[in-house]
């Protein structure tokens, strides 16, 4: 299932950012998704699919699909919050409904704490809110000695990311993996890697504040927690929800706009 959608370049402070946009004649509130490390703005097709009346704005995140230009090599969480902010401002959209994946989540959570009235609802979908224990980042570390082993290392990658059920009954879910991770190089990898997950900071604080109606999904094989401070709505599958539970997340979608 392809997304056919217009393809625009949004200058951020990011850099250059692709963003897929579709188009709705009516004043209902845009929805924005936003996916997670080593995809690009394809991870949402089945919410695509089931969504046809309002105005859909699909970015590429710093480094993925079509977004290879990105002019700031220090950037951040916090800077990836703003993006955000810097597309809605560029494309003059005043408020979102907001969709994230894993470090979509964790981006659209700090823009939604910095700027709340942009931000009608929210769904985070399989958000890794905690800082990396030491173990994660030894993990991590280890896992990159085997970048130049590609094949392997994306088998092992799909391994921790989808559930083993779905892995068993989907094995095409390998494929959509796959796909996205072949145009990163090791460096970006690595970069990818240490800026969203190793150095991430610890979230729990912004949900305790977050004046916006939000509602937190996770996998049932999912490696991240459920938030204290957020209804949380476990669905099958691991940590890539939107492809392993697509009814499922289509009807928590529905439940923010409806």
């Amino acid at each position: 299932m392809s997304i056919r959608m217009e393809k625009l370049y949004i200058p951020t402070r990011l850099g250059e950012i692709a963003v897929y946009r579709r188009t709705a004649d009516n004043h209902r509130t845009p929805l924005v998704m936003l996916h997670g490390v080593y995809f690009d703005h394809r991870l949402w097709k089945h919410q695509v699919a089931a969504v046809s009346d309002r105005t859909l704005i699909l970015p590429d995140m710093p480094l993925h699909g079509d977004s290879r230009q990105i002019a700031k090599s220090n950037w951040n969480l916090d800077d990836c919050g703003g993006m955000l902010l810097d597309i809605l401002d560029d494309l003059k959209i005043p408020e979102v409904i907001a969709v994230g994946h894993s470090w979509g989540s964790m981006s659209i959570l700090r823009a939604a704490a910095r700027a709340p009235e942009r931000f009608e609802s929210l769904l985070l979908c399989n958000m890794p809110f905690q800082a990396a224990r030491p173990k994660q980042q030894f993990i991590f570390r280890l896992q990159h000695l085997m970048l130049p082993f590609r094949s392997f290392y994306t088998r092992q990658a799909a391994a921790s990311l989808f559930g083993k059920r779905s892995l068993r009954h989907q094995p095409e879910l390998y494929g959509e993996l796959e796909r996205p991770m072949r145009i990163l190089s090791h460096r970006d990898i690595r970069n990818i890697d240490r800026k969203v997950i190793l150095e991430a900071t610890d979230a729990g604080h912004l949900m305790e504040q977050l004046p916006t109606m939000a509602i937190a999904l996770k996998g049932e094989e999912d490696y991240v927690p459920a938030p204290q401070h957020l209804q949380t709505i476990v669905v099958e599958g691991g940590h890539i929800s939107p492809l392993e539970a697509p009814e499922q997340v289509n009807a928590c979608l529905g439940m923010l706009l409806n």
